[in-house]
């Protein structure tokens, strides 16, 4: 399950990806508006799109990316104007968390309605994690990657717990004995949580 750094040609430009191609039995747990929910997929994308990126139909723009990929089967896609390429993994007891970075836009999570103005930015985190998860686990996994999220905001300084449209996907193995929590002090829960803050911790440095 090893990241690939992959370009597609869209509208006479050159964008990057970040790309995992998954053997089959991997399950994934994503928040992504596209290829999200929990179930079996084949691969994982995480693309950078344009700073002014404007579209709405994004399941649509995703199968375009996948095809123009060559990936082929049901797949998760994270879309960002962060640069993908200044992304940052860290691993933590065989667990490895690979984040993409963009806080043009820094939000909390409880504040009042207000009207936002368009800005680029997404932080995405995509997990790998070699072990099997029971349902409420793998649920628990993607809470404890955002705890993890925040604590790296607010320990870089920045006013907010995420952006408007951050995104979540972890990929587990359908095979193996059981883990029956994901929370930040079990076992698999603490290692995520060690990786993302890791991992996002030096994307904020590196974020232009």
């Amino acid at each position: 399950m090893r990241a690939e750094l992959v370009w597609r040609l869209e509208d006479g430009q050159r964008w990057p990806a970040w790309a995992w191609r998954l053997a089959p039995g991997h399950l994934v747990a994503s928040s992504a508006s596209v290829g999200g929910g929990v179930g079996e997929r084949a691969w994982v994308l995480n693309a950078q799109v344009p700073r002014d990126y404007r579209r709405t139909d994004l399941a649509a723009h995703g199968g375009e990316i996948a095809r123009s990929l060559a990936l082929a089967g049901p797949g998760v896609t994270l879309l960002t104007a962060a640069e993908v390429t200044r992304g940052c993994a860290a691993a933590d007891g065989g667990v490895v968390a690979h984040v993409t970075a963009g806080v043009d836009l820094p939000i909390w999570a409880a504040s009042p309605d207000r009207p936002l103005a368009p800005a680029a930015g997404t932080i995405n985190i995509v997990v790998l994690v070699r072990a099997r998860l029971a349902p409420g686990a793998l649920l628990n996994l993607l809470t404890t990657a955002t705890e993890a999220k925040a604590q790296a905001l607010w320990e870089a300084g920045i006013p907010g717990t995420g952006t408007p449209s951050d995104a979540v996907a972890v990929v587990t193995s359908a095979r193996g004995a059981v883990e029956d929590f994901g929370g930040p002090r079990a076992a698999v829960g603490a290692r995520v949580a060690r990786a993302v803050h890791r991992a996002l911790s030096e994307a904020l440095v590196v974020a232009p």
